[in-house]
This record gives C-alpha cells, sequence and structure tokens, in this order.
C-alpha cells in the first residue's frame, strides 16, 4: 500500500538514481525548509519558534471559507441535477481556528513541497483506494503541467531522448525542448501507442550514432490527447513489460482516467457502490508497478475545476525527496486553496470517497452523452460527404477527425521525395492550413494535426525487404500523418450542433472547389 513515510532500502526492487538528470543530482536541499520539518517534527509545545518569517495567521482578513456543493447522496445523476438547478446541496467550511479537515491557519502558510499532510493523506487515501501502487508515496502539485515538467526536469539531462506518442499534447512536448531533450514519437493507432513498435525503437537504437537510448517514456493511456485512444489492459501490461527489459522510466499523465465511457454503470443503491465503481475501471500502469518505475501524474482539473490548479504525483521515495528538493526551491508549495477545498470536500463532514465516485459516475456518463451527441451529428452532417471519417472515443474529451485529403483535386504524392529520412511527400500539410482557415472563415475552429505531431523518427521506414506498395491504405495512411483535425465534446450541444454543420458543409466547399496546378 502507499506510505507516506520514507521506502526502506533493500526491498528488492530495482536502483533507478541513475535515472537522475544531472540537474536532479546537483540540486542542493533548501536548508530554510529542512529547519522548518524539524521544527514540525520536535513535538515540543512550549517550542519559542522565531525562525520562520510567516505572516501571523491573525492577521488574515478572512476566518472562514464556505462552498456549496452538489449533495451527491440525493440525486442518481448529480451532474444533469446540479447543472438544471435541481440537486440539493450541502455547505462546507473551512475554518482559521475552528476544527475542520484543515484549518486556514495552516493552510495559508508556508509549508512542505509535497503539501500539506491533512491534504496529503486525503489524497493518498484516495490513490490507495483507487490504485493500490506498492510502496510509493505521493507529492502534491499545481496541477499536472506543473508536476510532468518537474519530472521532465528530474529525469532529463541535455542530449537525452525521450519517447512518446506520434502525436501529443504539445504545451507538455515543448517543454523540455529549451533544456536539450529530444522526443522519438511511438507510431499509434486506434488503440493508442503500438508496443511492438516501443520494442522496435529500443531495439534498433544506435548508441554510437544517436547517443544514450531512451529511457523515459511519456504517455496519456485513457482519451489520449489529440486521438481520443485509450490503451487496452493488454496493451498497458506489454508496455510495462518493455518497460522493465529496456530500463525505462514511465511517466503516466492520466487526466482524463475517471472519464471512461462504454461501462455498465453502477446502481447508486448498491452495497459498496465506490469499489464495485472502481473496479469498472481500466487498471493503470501505477497499480501493476512492482519496480518503481512509473510517475503516476493525477489532477482535478478535469474533474473539479482546472483553475484550482492542485494534482499530485505518485512515485517511488526516491523519486518524490527529489521532486521535494526540486519544489522547495521553485513552486515552494501546492495551492491553499485546493487543498482546502478538496480537504474539506472529500472529509467525513463532505463526499467522502462514496460521494466522490457518485459524482465521477455521473460526470463521465454526462461526457458519454456529449461524445454520443457529436457523433450523430456527425454521421449525419459530414459522413455522407465522404470527405472525413471518425472513431469513438473510450475516454477522454476529444474526437480524432481523419480528413480524407487524397480525394482533393489538388492532392499530390511524390515517392520520390528526397529529404531526411528519405520517404515519400504529400502536400497533405498545405491542403490542412487550407482547411483550417476556410473553417476558420465558416466560424469553426478545430485543431490541425500538425502541431501534436512529433518529428518523424528514422525507424519508422521499413527496410527494402519490407517495402510496402504505396497503394496500401495504411502505408498511405502513414505518409500523411498530419491529415487529422481535433475536436472537443466538452462543450453544449448547440455548439456540437453549429460546429460539426458548419464543418460539414465548409468541407464540401473546400473539396468541390475548382483545381488549378498544385505544388508539395
Amino acid at each position: 500500500m502507499l506510505q507516506l513515510s520514507k521506502n526502506d532500502t533493500g526491498d528488492g526492487r530495482p536502483d533507478l538514481t541513475h535515472h537522475l538528470s544531472q540537474e536532479a543530482k546537483d540540486r542542493l536541499p533548501n536548508p530554510m525548509k529542512d529547519i522548518w520539518q524539524l521544527v514540525a517534527e520536535s513535538g515540543q509545545p512550549d517550542l519559542a519558534n522565531m525562525a520562520n518569517g510567516d505572516p501571523h495567521h491573525s492577521l488574515y482578513p478572512f476566518r472562514q471559507l464556505m462552498f456549496e456543493v452538489p449533495s451527491v447522496k440525493e440525486s442518481t445523476d448529480p451532474v444533469i441535477a446540479w447543472r438544471n438547478g435541481t440537486c440539493p446541496t450541502q455547505l462546507i467550511h473551512s475554518h482559521k481556528d475552528e476544527s475542520c479537515a484543515l484549518t486556514l491557519r495552516n493552510a495559508f502558510q508556508y509549508t512542505h513541497g509535497a503539501g500539506l499532510p491533512e491534504c496529503q493523506k486525503i489524497i493518498s487515501d484516495l490513490t490507495n483506494f483507487f490504485f493500490q501502487p506498492s510502496n510509493h508515496d505521493i507529492t502534491l502539485t499545481l496541477g499536472n503541467s506543473d508536476g510532468i515538467t518537474k519530472l521532465f526536469r528530474l529525469l532529463g539531462t541535455r542530449g537525452d531522448h525521450f519517447l512518446t506518442d506520434e502525436f501529443s499534447f504539445p504545451a507538455m512536448t515543448n517543454a523540455p525542448l529549451a533544456y536539450g531533450i529530444n522526443w522519438v514519437g511511438v507510431k499509434m493507432d486506434s488503440g493508442g501507442m503500438i508496443p511492438e513498435d516501443l520494442e522496435k525503437i529500443l531495439f534498433h537504437w544506435d548508441e554510437e550514432k544517436n547517443e544514450r537510448r531512451p529511457h523515459v517514456l511519456y504517455m496519456v493511456p485513457v482519451g489520449q490527447n489529440p486521438t481520443g485512444s485509450t490503451l487496452s489492459l493488454e496493451r498497458r501490461k506489454s508496455i510495462y513489460t518493455i518497460a522493465q527489459k529496456w530500463d525505462l522510466v514511465i511517466i503516466e499523465d492520466d487526466p482524463y482516467y475517471f472519464l471512461q465511457y462504454d461501462l455498465a454503470p453502477v446502481p447508486v443503491e448498491e452495497n459498496d457502490f465506490a469499489k464495485r465503481f472502481a473496479k469498472t475501471l481500466v487498471p493503470t500502469m501505477l497499480s501493476m508497478d512492482v519496480d518503481g518505475r512509473v510517475c503516476r501524474v493525477d489532477s482535478f482539473s478535469k474533474i473539479i475545476g482546472p483553475g484550482m490548479r492542485l494534482g499530485w504525483i505518485t512515485s517511488n521515495t526516491m523519486f518524490r525527496d527529489h521532486l521535494i528538493r526540486y519544489t522547495d526551491s521553485a513552486s515552494q508549495h501546492p495551492h491553499a486553496f485546493g487543498q482546502a477545498f478538496i480537504s474539506e470536500l472529500l472529509s467525513s463532514d463532505g463526499w467522502q470517497t462514496e460521494g466522490f465516485c457518485r459524482w465521477l459516475q455521473s460526470l463521465r456518463l454526462d461526457y458519454q452523452r456529449r461524445r454520443d451527441f457529436l457523433l450523430d451529428v456527425f454521421r449525419r452532417e459530414v459522413q455522407p460527404t465522404g470527405y472525413a471519417s471518425i472513431n469513438c472515443p473510450e475516454g477522454g474529451m476529444f474526437v480524432w477527425i481523419e480528413i480524407h485529403f487524397e480525394r482533393h483535386s489538388r492532392y499530390i504524392l511524390n515517392p520520390h521525395t528526397q529529404g531526411s529520412p528519405v520517404v515519400p511527400r504529400s502536400n497533405t500539410e498545405s491542403l490542412l492550413k487550407e482547411l483550417f482557415q476556410k473553417l476558420m472563415d465558416s466560424q469553426v475552429v478545430l485543431i490541425p494535426a500538425a502541431p501534436f505531431a512529433i518529428k518523424e523518427n528514422e525507424l519508422w521506414i521499413d527496410s527494402p525487404s519490407d517495402h510496402v506498395p504505396l497503394r496500401d491504405v495504411h502505408f498511405l495512411s502513414f505518409l500523411s500523418r498530419v491529415r487529422f483535425m481535433r475536436a472537443t465534446f466538452a462543450g453544449t450541444e448547440d455548439t456540437i450542433e453549429k460546429g460539426m454543420t458548419r464543418l460539414g458543409r465548409a468541407l464540401t466547399e473546400f473539396f468541390q472547389e475548382p483545381p488549378f496546378t498544385a505544388r508539395l
């Protein structure tokens, strides 16, 4: 089970210290935080503490915070009831001086880089309940972006190569480029990352030519952004086995984990509702981790609110200690309002785990309805044009729309293009830019694939003996990687209806325009 205390050595797990970046090895602890920790652990009630420069809590211009939240136990579908204004509510309070889950006098002081103990305990219990990690610890963060970028710096040294999906969220993959980390994309299909391609990259890696073999794998296993793909249990097991074989550290970025669809809802009146709900979810990479090589990143952003900026990393103790050392000299500690709110929300006076699971089930059903509505409108307004197709995502907030540019009168494919790597090229990207502008003119915005695309990996190119004819549909798909656009179904039905209708109309106009000479 997950523990807050330090892990003992000699537990049979591999030593992973060689994965630390040079920056992490060189970073010194914050000596002030060490003193504060000694004070906190002293247990001396009459200690005259004149060491800290903390503003005195009596000068805070507030006494309590009151939150009005849905009373989830009184509704079978609290998300719909809450949106419609028919859900009963309950009040939860954070007090400065009175007893509560996390007092404001503590929440709003300078504190430990891992977060306040009260909030750590509540989130540790939540992590144990859903993931059952073995010998892992948690570190609270300012949301997933904060946690992921800290992990990149913890593990990456200039010149390193990290592995990720061939399409990935650019805000994250751009982050380590400035300090010399390179990305290697792993091919995907509708089921997400392809384990065989991951193995192929690692097997064929030439350390003399490309320097150190990749040692970090960054992935979003549920509702992957941008493709919406979700890894099956079988693929997760395969990827973890590959990680053990090739000594990879896995960064499991999973903000959409609780938004998994097409799962049988658990009746809310069932005994052990929370346990039954948890069992409907696909097991995480963290739950399989026996080596301590998985660093899982979770967040409340997609299930409570993104502006709260509160998340957590679950990792082995060695990584956690270095993360705290980094935080103590950087962002200092997590968000006080977020810690206070979550501590009260999940306390015995709030939702507790049972109520939290009721909210999560209702939330995922609501997003599933939105997904289904988008798919219905797409089939009615876009699919009949024959110019685009779509897969049904099993989680997350996005659909990945394939545009059939090969049907455009100006589409060209040059099978003998020079370049690095030397592969056939098409004018798909330039057509995609034109289509994006056409959609903007039609008052609908979708994100083109190009910003998400990791630079082509030369190991994707098959040897001559494995040549696939250009007419093969799969190979053609490979050649035109950026033929996709991302759309979200997180908005209202009105927005979805307008967006898909305008997409269908714009595609028809774009593909039926008069032809003229095109260039690559």
